[in-house]
């Protein structure tokens, strides 16, 4: 009797032993896949920065936005240690190969394969039309169009719980909510100025989706349900730093507009 016990006991403990090797080695095989895949986007994202110049300030602009993606997904890239962060590698570079598009676009050259559809993303919407609005004495323009009033590209997405469209702007007025996770006091009037009434623009873009006071509200849903370019870090398409808190996305703490 004591010899069969100590039978059972043995398959017991070989079979959950057995089982915890097969569990960690199939999470380290889908670690492997999750960070080739997105070696292989990052790799993508730097033949284009490497090998492409700007022709003028719009296009230069956006291959510099492109190249700060590159620092920061190679970054992350170093230090990912799970699928989630080898995730945010891919949608970094995902990111920073839409700002390649636009360059190409502005220059009239071929934009390129088409990159992965985000949910996030196409919920934001697209500037359709050119705007030019005055809000608390500073003036923004926003277009479909690059033009030497709108370098600055946006390639859409969710930042501090609001969607941004995607479009070309006079400035980067979302890189201040993008690094401090909300919007300031004077958004609410930008957006509505911005974006009200505006074809291709979800009402929530304009500024009719709910309280977006200093803290940018809880947003809903602020990560959404998409599929990760949304939050292109939560933040995507957002914050670059992710669960690394090292990624270098150029000194963007450093704008001032008036919010």
């Amino acid at each position: 009797m004591e010899l069969v016990l100590v039978v059972l006991v043995l398959i017991i403990v070989g079979g959950g032993y057995y089982l915890l090797r097969s569990q960690q080695q199939a999470k380290r095989n889908r670690l492997e896949d999750a960070k080739a895949d997105a070696r292989r986007w990052l790799e993508r994202l730097g033949g284009q920065v490497l090998n492409l110049t700007g022709t003028d300030t719009a296009s230069q602009q956006a291959i510099a936005d492109a190249s700060e993606r590159y620092n920061a997904a190679g970054s992350q890239m170093e230090q990912a240690q799970t699928e989630e962060q080898a995730k945010l590698v891919k949608d970094t570079a995902l990111e920073g190969l839409y700002y390649v598009r636009a360059a190409r676009e502005a220059m009239g050259l071929d934009p390129g394969p088409a990159l992965p559809e985000d949910r996030e993303r196409q919920a934001a919407g697209k500037v359709t039309e050119h705007r030019s609005v005055d809000v608390e004495g500073k003036h923004y323009e926003a277009s479909p169009q690059p033009g030497a009033d709108t370098p600055h590209y946006y390639p859409g997405g969710r930042v501090a719980g609001r969607p941004v469209p995607q479009g070309w702007y006079s400035e980067p007025w979302w890189k201040p909510a993008l690094v401090a996770g909300a919007w300031g006091l004077g958004s609410m009037m930008l957006f509505s100025a911005m974006f009200s009434g505006m074809a291709g623009v979800p009402a929530e873009a304009a500024g009719d989706g709910g309280d977006m006071g200093a803290d940018g509200g809880d947003g809903g849903d602020a990560g959404g349900d998409g599929d990760g370019g949304g939050d292109m870090g939560g933040d995507a398409g957002g914050d670059m730093g992710g669960d690394f808190g090292g990624g270098d996305m150029g000194d963007l703490g450093g704008f001032d507009f008036g919010f």
